[in-house]
């Protein structure tokens, strides 16, 4: 069994040291969901070696205008919308604010699951075991609206994994997740790149041919 190192080298080293902890699945019958972008290379270790059904599910932070880095909430496909009342209020955001900040992701979000799935669908998820990756977590808001769009199609289980996220958000989404599954969860997360060596930005065209060398192929559910 391979040893966590402190950092890891890029995405497909965390997708692969994940992959050694949700090994106990390989027997279930598992689709695995990444979340667009950053997510899909770490995603897609987990599939080959459970030898799942990969694809992804569409998902946007929204962020204060000023600071978009500063998330006040997320929305996911499905109509779901998660909001930090905390958070907007610090960001000065009223519902007439936030309501704009989602009408511009929500039309980024349709662009890019058109981009990635075309007019395919999401494979079967209910009964199943649905595991949702990224590649961290930060306050999690994201992940709770992915999580809770994968619970409108009625999963047997559903597990989060990511490769870092700080204790107290694992806490609060186990309240969404069956199980979150994480490598590291220091107490103190400046930044997710942080315990990265190389974290560039994933394109477009690297989600497809991931997409297209993996699988969103799932020969026990045809559609």
């Amino acid at each position: 069994m391979a040893v966590s190192r402190l950092r890891f080298m890029d995405r497909t080293d965390a997708g692969k040291q994940l992959a050694e902890r949700l090994s106990g699945l390989a027997d279930e019958d598992v689709v695995v969901l990444a979340l667009p972008r950053g997510g899909v290379p770490v995603a897609a270790e987990i599939a080959r070696a459970l030898r799942a059904p990969l694809d992804v599910l569409g998902v946007r932070k929204l962020g204060a205008p000023q600071q978009p880095e500063f998330g006040v909430g997320a929305i996911s496909e499905g109509g779901i919308r998660v909001v930090e009342p905390d958070s907007a209020v610090a960001a000065g955001l009223d519902e007439d604010a936030i309501a704009a900040v989602e009408r511009r992701e929500r039309r980024e979000l349709q662009r890019r699951v058109h981009v990635y799935r075309g007019d395919r669908v999401l494979p079967e998820l209910a009964g199943r075991t649905v595991i949702v990756v990224d590649d961290g977590l930060a306050t999690g808001v994201t992940a709770r609206a992915a999580c809770r769009a994968v619970r409108r199609h009625g999963p047997a289980r559903l597990i989060l994994a990511v490769p870092v996220a700080p204790p107290r958000s694992v806490d609060a989404l186990r309240a969404e997740a069956d199980e979150v599954v994480v490598v590291h969860a220091p107490a103190s997360l400046m930044s997710i790149g942080g315990w990265y060596d190389r974290f560039d930005q994933v394109s477009d065209d690297e989600v497809l041919e991931i997409l297209t060398e993996v699988g969103p192929t799932d020969d026990r559910h045809p559609s």
